[in-house]
């Protein structure tokens, strides 16, 4: 009977430590977090990484409340100098719900590994490798018109050099202009004044000389 009764008390002390143990590694302080890279333009409700940006912050989503992390960036391979090299950190402190974003960042295009640290950290630090992109940003892309500026140049240096091209309106405008007034010198001069003064006289004496025969009749 004793036996029986020392075998329950150590099946209950064994189960007991069993169902404790996962517990306690459960709640080990942010552990269950995760930190994610993304662009500046992207809002903070997504929970997807984005390893290609430009300008970006880091987010952080799970972490225990108020959480303490201190975070840097490192110059990574095959594009750093020195691999290793920390070229960016910072600190943050999370909000109640273990959420937290850094401001917006920049670095020269290349290739950068995040390491995520905090307080109570189990094993190693959490991390991130992405790579920072702008040059397609802020070049001109394919088929895109002269700039403004550009023509203006080849315009101001045209006028310098005092060449016309052809086809401008400087070269363009003189014909027109004389055509216009050999127009005009037509219009006035295409029947003489002195032939018109004496076909009127002509039209008058043969009225008069109508009315003069009917009122003789």
């Amino acid at each position: 009977m004793r036996t029986l009764t020392r075998a329950g008390v150590l099946t209950a002390v064994a189960s007991a430590a069993l169902f404790a143990a996962p517990s306690a590694h459960a709640t080990a302080p942010g552990d269950n977090g995760t930190v994610k890279i993304h662009d500046a333009t992207t809002g903070e409700e997504p929970r997807r990484n984005e390893p290609h940006v430009c300008t970006f912050y880091l987010d952080a989503f799970g972490f225990d409340a108020a959480q303490q992390v201190d975070w840097h960036i490192e110059a990574w391979a095959p594009t750093a100098a020195t691999k290793g090299e920390t070229v960016k950190s910072g600190a943050i402190t999370l909000d109640t719900d273990g959420h937290g974003r850094t401001e917006d960042l920049s670095l020269p295009d290349g290739h950068y590994k995040l390491f995520w640290n905090f307080a109570g950290e189990k094993g190693a630090a959490k991390h991130k490798v992405f790579w920072t992109d702008c040059a397609d940003d802020e070049g001109s892309q394919p088929g895109s018109t002269p700039s403004a500026s550009a023509s203006s140049s080849a315009s101001a240096a045209a006028s310098a050099s005092g060449s016309t091209p052809s086809g401008s309106a400087a070269a363009s405008s003189s014909p027109s202009a004389q055509g216009a007034t050999g127009d005009l010198a037509e219009t006035g001069n295409g029947a003489p004044v002195g032939l018109l003064g004496g076909l009127a006289a002509a039209l008058v004496a043969v009225g008069g000389y109508l009315v003069f025969r009917r009122r003789k009749a």
